[in-house]
């Protein structure tokens, strides 16, 4: 809960000030993903947030689930090598639905591939850099916020896949 302190304009001399309330260990946990229109007219994000909790294979699963539910037709699924992703659970699920959800896993520690991280990134240091809330209500909700104002941002989206140095065709 503590802020990601970045500069700001104030006034010289005038040094802001961030109230917290001690070190709180309390955070949100957030899984997301993006999609791509099989045309590559739209590109859209999906996130689900968890208040003071790490996702695990469960929470993957029905994220997952929740993902399936939002696009109508076949899914490409790319993503890292966390453990939760490749769980018994998650495992089974995805060898069950292999007729709609193709697989492919990015090389081992590769941050810099993955345009989710670039998401994360850009959250952590723009909406939400220098927010510093008192309760966790407050930054699940901000981070709430956050998540939900870039799901339609179609221009921002692109930018986070072009980024990549993966081979991610677009318009």
């Amino acid at each position: 809960m503590g802020p990601l302190v970045r500069r700001s304009w104030a006034p010289r001399g005038q040094t802001p000030v961030l109230m917290q309330r001690g070190r709180s260990r309390t955070k949100v946990s957030v899984i997301g993903a993006l999609s791509v229109s099989p045309q590559r007219r739209r590109v859209r994000s999906h996130f689900c947030l968890l208040a003071d909790a790490n996702f695990d294979a469960a929470g993957v699963l029905a994220f997952l689930k929740q993902l399936c539910r939002a696009i109508g037709g076949p899914i490409e699924l790319v993503w890292d090598r966390s453990q939760v992703h490749r769980g018994q659970p998650v495992k089974g699920w995805l060898e069950r639905n292999a007729h709609r959800i193709q697989t492919t896993l990015l090389p081992g520690y590769a941050p810099e591939l993955n345009p989710v991280e670039l998401i994360w990134g850009h959250i952590k240091t723009n909406p939400l850099a220098n927010f510093a809330p008192v309760e966790l209500d407050e930054l699940f909700d901000q981070t709430h916020f956050a998540t939900d104002s870039m799901t339609n941002d179609d221009t921002l989206l692109r930018s986070f896949i072009k980024h990549c140095p993966l081979s991610f065709r677009l318009r």
